[in-house]
């Protein structure tokens, strides 16, 4: 489970054009020529064209030919690309109902994910913020969020990492009624709500016991997500990053890292309707220097990962001559509790 969890990465943004999908494609290729076997997944159910950029007009299976099961095993559907070490799951868009998989599909799906050999799986998300969407997206350890300096990606991506963490939190604690009704109004963007906050909802719980507040604690602090900015054209538009941080650590209490900066490029931008020809021919511009420097950052990440679970697992092959650690625990026979700044509504 922890090498699953190394590997899977999902890329998603809430608004529709920010460039997802060339980033998805841009960044798997930059890790696949790293070395790293890659296999993205088209999972915009509703608007699948991963397919098409690299090159392929009508694939012979998708994802709604396992949703449907058509196909029993997901590997099935693996096909390759014009990179080396670069596969892709198509997606498909033209099946009624497809884009609204039911729970035991998406279980089916996301159990069956699990066993796909590569070390990096890249989850492409559709536009929008529905719960398949939203599944995808929390399903996956390794999240990224896609925005470009405009204003309506800038709403849309902070309104895309809100519902998550509120879907998050609902299904948390979905076994406690008064709970979930006091998530749903600090959701809820109304005027005059006095639960507008991760902060207020902390003291809100406060009703429920200690032990909710703690586990509401954790789940926001283990809501790990990247913001990588697209299609930048000067340094003033590198700072919409600050905004988003800002207003999610405000209202959130989520520390949101700046994952990387892609610059607008016209040789990427006049080169889209050919994509499988500049994968080809491996054009170097602006943009393909900015993923590849992201993709080298990822690709450390799991080399370090790789050698971290090494040695635990050397550890553990070895018996230890004075017995087991013990782990020392607080007076009261404890861990210490989590207490990350939850900020406040300003």
């Amino acid at each position: 489970m922890d090498d699953v969890k190394n590997k899977m990465w999902a890329v998603g943004g809430g608004k529709g054009g920010v460039g997802k999908s060339l980033v998805t494609l841009l960044l798997g290729a930059s890790l696949a020529r790293l070395g790293r076997k890659v296999i993205m997944i088209d999972a915009d159910l509703g608007g699948s064209n991963l397919h098409t950029f690299t090159g392929m007009r009508y694939p012979e299976y998708t994802l709604a030919d396992f949703i449907s099961r058509k196909v029993e095993t997901i590997d099935q559907l693996v096909v390759d690309t014009p990179v080396n070490n670069l596969q892709l799951i198509c997606g498909a868009d033209d099946i009624l109902g497809v884009a609204n998989p039911k729970f035991t599909q998406k279980t089916r799906l996301f159990t069956h994910l699990k066993r796909l050999e590569a070390d990096v799986i890249l989850l492409d998300l559709g536009a929008g913020n529905s719960f398949t969407t939203i599944d995808f997206f929390l399903y996956a350890p390794n999240k990224i969020v896609v925005v470009t300096p405009q204003i309506t990606s800038i709403q849309n991506a902070y309104g895309f990492i809100k519902s998550s963490l509120y879907r998050l939190l609902s299904q948390t604690f979905s076994k406690n009624t008064e709970a979930v009704e006091l998530i749903k109004r600090a959701s809820y963007s109304v005027q005059g709500e006095t639960i507008d906050s991760i902060a207020k909802l902390y003291e809100a719980f406060k009703a429920f016991g200690e032990e909710y507040q703690e586990k509401l604690l954790t789940v926001v602090s283990g809501l790990n997500i990247k913001l990588l900015i697209n299609m930048v054209r000067d340094n003033k538009e590198k700072n919409v990053s600050d905004i988003i941080r800002s207003v999610a650590k405000n209202y959130l209490g989520l520390d949101i890292e700046q994952f990387g900066i892609v610059q607008y490029d016209n040789v990427l931008n006049a080169s889209i309707n050919k994509m499988s020809g500049f994968l080809m021919d491996g054009k170097q511009c602006v943009a393909n220097m900015n993923f590849y420097d992201i993709a080298y950052r990822i690709n450390k990440d799991l080399a370090r990962q790789a050698e971290l679970l090494g040695a635990i697992a050397h550890e553990k092959e070895e018996p230890s001559p004075v017995g087991p650690s013990v782990a020392p625990l607080t007076p009261s026979g404890t861990s210490p509790a989590m207490t990350p700044s939850l900020g406040s509504a300003p």
